[in-house]
């Protein structure tokens, strides 16, 4: 079984932010994918079903960014998830708007979901699909940055299209792909 994790804020008010990517990602992974309604478990959302063969636990923390890990920490315990099956799904401020990369392990990069994943899982060598959201230029304009919606145009220049994307070549880091499910959404996002 694998844990895939969107990182995120609940709540409408932050819905359509930068930050809430995560979310978006594994709401199209639902959708795409026909997994089970979401439902309340774990301080969370989750939803199951499979990805090319592979069983899937999609999880949606509803501890606010910041707590996710308390959430994360629940379902992987309860599932007993090994870290090499924990995939998080984040914004990254570090790559442009639209590129997509995929590490494991690593650090957190100053995001404060990721601080409380490692504070919480007991291996820091989870998989991470990190979504570029670009920067904003300058460290103190972060935080309303990542906390603002997407405009209308990113969403329908490529916001969209990513995470279409990203859906449709999400089985090949499940089968171990992940160089060219890397390959593959760059192509797809040309």
């Amino acid at each position: 079984m694998w844990l895939i994790i969107g990182l995120g804020n609940p709540g409408q008010k932050y819905e359509k932010n930068r930050h809430n990517i995560g979310f978006m990602a594994v709401d199209t992974l639902a959708y795409d994918y026909s997994f089970s309604p979401w439902k309340k478990k774990f301080q969370g959302q989750i939803s199951e079903g499979q990805i090319d063969g592979e069983k899937v636990l999609l999880l949606k923390p509803e501890t606010y960014m910041n707590e996710s890990g308390r959430s994360a920490q629940e379902a992987t315990k309860f599932y007993k998830v090994p870290p090499e099956n924990i995939c998080v799904i984040h914004d990254e401020l570090d790559l442009e708007r639209s590129k997509l990369r995929v590490k494991k392990g690593g650090g957190t990069g100053g995001h404060n979901g990721l601080k409380s994943l490692d504070r919480c899982l007991p291996n820091k060598d989870y998989w991470r699909v990190r979504m570029g959201i670009g920067h904003p230029g300058h460290k103190d304009r972060v935080h309303g940055y990542v906390l603002s919606d997407f405009a209308k145009a990113e969403r329908e220049g490529w916001l969209e299209k990513i995470l279409a994307v990203q859906s449709d070549h999400f089985g090949l880091i499940l089968n171990g792909n992940h160089e060219r499910f890397m390959s593959n959404v760059a192509l797809d996002m040309k």
